[in-house]
């Protein structure tokens, strides 16, 4: 079967799996990458029952050369293989897993980039498109990420019972994320007073899309970084880094943020837990 052919079967199986538009996405920009470099490789059409670990261990070399991918970004390349010859083997369309002796590279670890709040803040008071400054300041208040910003319906936002539910997050998980008495009054003022007249159901609705797409988001944040003449690129994805440590700074149980965040696993909340080096100093200092 052509390699090309089976992605499609495995895109059907993730579709009949209701895993999201998003995780789908992703497989499927990885895998169609996969399969042009194995053409490439070999100059002509690829097939499933040819692939081997040494074809996946050449791609990741590739990756890693000529493209200068980081650890994290191979892995994740890596972890769209494994899930897509898993598939293969279990519906019998190749002998043995091929990718089941691939190793993972290991990645450096390293502190993830947050603002403090006086960054935050004047950040925030340096956006000048209104739909955009909001949508950056409920990311920085609910920890939500950009896709599930930009995909907030207006039902999703119940302002009575101060919630922000969810729908079909990461992992295709509902998550309830409360309204901070900070936020609030934004949302309301959005609602009732410059919101789009337009009939999309969207929460940020634009006039000519009817949706603010992520992508325009971390183009007006980089623009936004730039004329502040900041080092650091601020993404939507360091607003949720700075929501999540803001909590640990206030000494907010780990298990909540991790609830708050829609982590499957409270470890992956670990990284937030930064080293403060004036906590630090004045820890040694007791000595």
């Amino acid at each position: 079967m052509l390699l090309s052919n089976a992605v499609q079967l495995f895109q059907q199986s993730l579709v009949d799996k209701s895993r999201s538009e998003e995780t789908i996405r992703g497989y499927l920009m990885d895998l169609t990458m996969f399969d042009q470099f194995l053409t490439n490789l070999y100059n002509c059409p690829f097939y499933v029952e040819e692939l081997s670990e040494t074809d996946i261990e050449f791609y990741m070399r590739m990756l890693r050369e000529e493209k200068g991918y980081k650890p994290a970004s191979i892995n994740r390349h890596l972890h769209s293989i494994r899930s897509f010859c898993r598939y293969l083997y279990k519906k019998g369309h190749v002998a043995q897993d091929p990718a089941m002796a691939v190793e993972a590279l290991r990645k450096e670890t390293k502190e993830r980039t947050f603002l403090t709040q006086k960054e935050l803040t004047k950040l925030l008071g340096s956006i000048e498109h209104p739909l955009v400054e909001l949508a950056c300041r409920v990311m920085a208040n609910t920890g939500l990420r950009v896709s599930e910003c930009t995909n907030l319906k207006i039902a999703d936002v119940d302002l009575k019972g101060n919630l922000i539910h969810v729908i079909a997050g990461k992992g295709n998980k509902d998550r309830v994320v409360p309204i901070s008495k900070k936020l609030k009054p934004y949302l309301v003022e959005y609602l009732d007073e410059w919101r789009q007249p337009t009939p999309s159901e969207y929460f940020f609705a634009t006039k000519k899309t009817g949706k603010l797409s992520p992508s325009y988001i971390n183009y007006v944040l980089a623009e936004t970084s730039q004329k502040l003449k900041w080092e650091k690129t601020v993404t939507a994805h360091i607003l949720r880094h700075t929501f999540a440590s803001h909590l640990v700074a206030k000494n907010v149980n780990t298990a909540n943020i991790s609830k708050l965040l829609g982590h499957a696993d409270v470890r992956t909340t670990s990284v937030y837990m930064h080293s403060d080096m004036k906590n630090l100093q004045e820890a040694v200092n007791q000595l």
